[in-house]
């Protein structure tokens, strides 16, 4: 019996992520929607593009939850977009109630199931799923991390011009202007790129890597960045499916790692069969453990303001 992947907001974050999942042949994938016919016709697309593709898989769309029943993973991308000059800490209030009413109507359908979040603001966005849920936290897990160290990694590769395949990066913290890529757990064919690039080119590549979302919204002006982040989804979704026990940075609700305790931050996290199998402690230096904190500090006031 194949997997099962439902997809909650199909505008373009979700129904891209739709059809990478369909074209690595990963799970069966249902779009759900509020727009009447837009899930059906985008679903319905995917589903004729499969002989093309030769992929065996089902793609579907609804404006019903029961369509999603038994999914093994749900994600969550319903919300309003950013627009031009708007953080993503503006879109909280209104995308907290779109949250809440989702994650209730997901989990009657799909009480086994492992969310990934990325509606925005992210971390406040995955702490209010956590709470409606009610699940564990292995099986709640907000995507930032994979999509800001893709970011950097892109920037690092064309800057060395190297094969994008030589690099690693990570970036932790919540997703937004506190983000914290770490250029020390950064390398290339496992050099340090602390050894490569010069300080004051790699923090012009760090900046630029804090406001990667924001370089991509100004030039899209009506819509926000889809094809990375719903790439960096599919990731996600395939280190759960097939078990790869994976380390990727991911948004995870903390519980006394890092000094942090109580609301979800971006670490390095194991996934597999199980959601969040292992969140991977490693050692800051004292700045960066500071911007960290300041991270969680940042993530923090935002889950007071909606109360989670």
């Amino acid at each position: 019996m194949r997997k099962k992947v439902s997809i909650v907001g199909a505008g373009n974050v979700g129904a891209t992520c739709a059809h990478w999942i369909a074209a690595k042949e990963l799970a069966d994938v249902v779009l759900v929607d509020v727009v009447e016919g837009i899930p059906q016709g985008k679903g319905l697309d995917l589903l004729e593009a499969m002989p093309i593709e030769k992929r065996d898989v089902s793609v579907a769309g609804s404006n019903d939850y029961a369509l999603t029943a038994n999914s093994d993973i749900v994600v969550i991308t319903a919300g309003i977009p950013r627009k031009p000059g708007m953080s993503r800490d503006d879109l909280l209030q209104t995308n907290f109630k779109i949250m809440s009413d989702v994650v209730a109507k997901v989990v009657e359908q799909s009480p086994e199931s492992v969310l990934i979040i990325v509606s925005n603001p992210l971390d406040a966005m995955a702490q209010a799923a956590f709470r409606q849920s009610g699940f564990n936290r292995e099986r709640v897990i907000g995507m930032a991390g994979v999509l800001d160290s893709a970011r950097f990694r892109a920037f690092i590769a064309a800057e060395l011009n190297v094969s994008v395949e030589n690099v690693t990066a990570f970036v932790l913290g919540g997703h937004g202007d506190t983000m914290v890529p770490l250029p020390r757990y950064s390398t290339v064919a496992g050099i340090p790129i602390t050894e490569l690039i010069a300080p004051g080119r790699l923090e012009a590549m760090v900046k630029r890597t804090r406001d990667g979302g924001a370089e991509i919204v100004k030039y899209l002006k009506t819509g926000s960045a889809y094809y990375a982040p719903s790439a960096a989804v599919t990731e996600m979704a395939e280190a759960i499916l097939k078990d790869k026990k994976k380390i990727l940075p991911c948004a995870a609700y903390l519980q006394g790692e890092y000094g942090i305790d109580g609301y979800f931050i971006g670490v390095p996290c194991k996934l597999g069969a199980a959601g969040l199998e292992q969140i991977v402690q490693i050692k800051l230096t004292a700045e960066e453990d500071a911007a960290l904190k300041k991270s969680a500090a940042a993530v923090k006031e935002l889950c007071a303001v909606i109360g989670v």
